[in-house]
């Protein structure tokens, strides 16, 4: 297991996951901790545990600044986006770690918590409202759509309208990526396909199995 920790990893991890689950651990008495898990994705589309630590629900900007640290050091020298939830000091630590990386709000957690306060014969038409949102080709397009979900859905939950205004600054981070950045730099190569090498010359393309 400690190998497997300190491995070397890819310089370039496009997106990365982190969130945490709670399981049940022995140490002096039974208690719920939480386990931490880092998940890659691959310029390849594979998807990668980059580690995995335990904490004590109370972790800061000091815990996160320690584990981005392990990752740099094991390897990874740039990330396009990092994707996690309410875990408290996590974006301070990775713009330091990586100070043009994204720190973008899980949509899928940001929708969860919106159905808590939702009745459930009303979740499906939410969510199809909240995707124009999260969807949208532009910031500005965004805000249009968080309009039309405000005044459809505002004053009969106006606590999704907060949860949603007080997340809008990470939410947002994908309409907003930026446009200019110099050439060869990750965010301007998000688009780029990844080529297969061409055969070897005389060889013609190899045939389907």
């Amino acid at each position: 297991m400690v190998e497997w920790q300190d491995r070397p990893l890819d310089p370039l991890c496009p997106v990365v996951f982190i969130d945490a689950i709670h399981v049940k651990v022995r140490d002096s008495q039974v208690a719920n901790r939480p386990i931490y898990v880092a998940m890659a994705v691959t310029c390849e589309g594979q998807r990668d545990i980059l580690g995995i630590w335990t904490g004590d629900g109370g972790e800061g900007a000091k815990y996160w600044l320690h584990v981005l640290t392990e990752l740099r050091n094991r390897g990874v020298g740039d990330v396009l986006m990092v994707v996690c939830d309410g875990l408290t000091g996590l974006p301070d630590a990775v713009t330091t770690v990586w100070p043009r990386t994204i720190v973008q709000t899980c949509i899928v957690h940001l929708l969860r918590n919106s159905f808590r306060y939702a009745g459930r014969q009303h979740w499906d038409a939410i969510a199809k409202a909240l995707k124009l949102v999260y969807t949208a080709p532009t910031e500005a397009a965004a805000k249009e759509r968080f309009a039309e979900f405000l005044d459809s859905w505002g004053a009969r939950y106006p606590a999704i309208v907060r949860l949603w205004d007080n997340a809008w600054a990470s939410v947002r981070a994908v309409p907003g990526l930026r446009r200019r950045d110099p050439a060869g730099d990750l965010l301007d190569q998000r688009h780029r396909e990844r080529q297969r090498p061409h055969p070897p010359r005389g060889q013609g393309p190899r045939p389907l199995p």
